[in-house]
């Protein structure tokens, strides 16, 4: 008799076990995109106004000192959030009050298209009796599911901050 309840249950047991399995909500799959640091705007060395531009012109030093990403999945969509570290030095000809220092966040698709993009500054108060500081800049962004996006991080410098870099930091 035991054999024969078992086979009515049986049906019953495999049914839900099959539900189960298979039967909810798909789970979606998600890359979370990686920050990289643009080259040549990973450093910045900013002079103050003026034509000088050797050592002792530089009002500051800055640069990105780490990256990193955290994500989550929200309909359809991931909920990204960017942790940037940007690192300052202050130079022999660094003003007093707040220092700018200006980089740019553009998310890229599997294209290499950009996206999104946009521009912010850190800000800073140096002076030669706080010659150093570091800023932890913490920014939300949202991409689609299916993508393969990356993020592209760097600093802002200006042309000729940018042949600076370039030239190795000679004048």
């Amino acid at each position: 008799m035991t054999h024969g309840k078992f086979v009515v249950f049986a049906p019953a047991l495999l049914a839900l076990t099959l539900a189960a399995c298979g039967g909810g909500t798909p789970e979606v799959t998600y890359a979370c995109p990686q920050p990289f640091t643009v080259q040549d705007a990973g450093r910045l060395t900013h002079f103050k106004d003026g034509p000088g531009r050797d050592p002792r012109d530089i009002a500051y030093e800055a640069a990105i000192v780490g990256a990193g990403t955290k994500c989550s999945l929200s309909r359809n969509r991931v909920d990204v959030t960017l942790l940037l570290r940007i690192s300052v030095s202050s130079g022999p000809s660094v003003g007093a009050g707040r220092t700018s220092v200006p980089y740019f966040v553009r998310v890229l698709d599997s294209g290499n298209n950009v996206t999104q993009s946009q521009e912010f500054n850190a800000d800073f108060r140096l002076s030669s009796g706080n010659p150093r500081g570091s800023s932890q800049e913490e920014l939300t962004l949202s991409v689609p599911v299916d993508g393969g996006y990356r993020i592209a991080v760097g600093l802002k410098p200006t042309i000729e901050e940018l042949n600076y870099n370039r030239r190795g930091r000679q004048p």
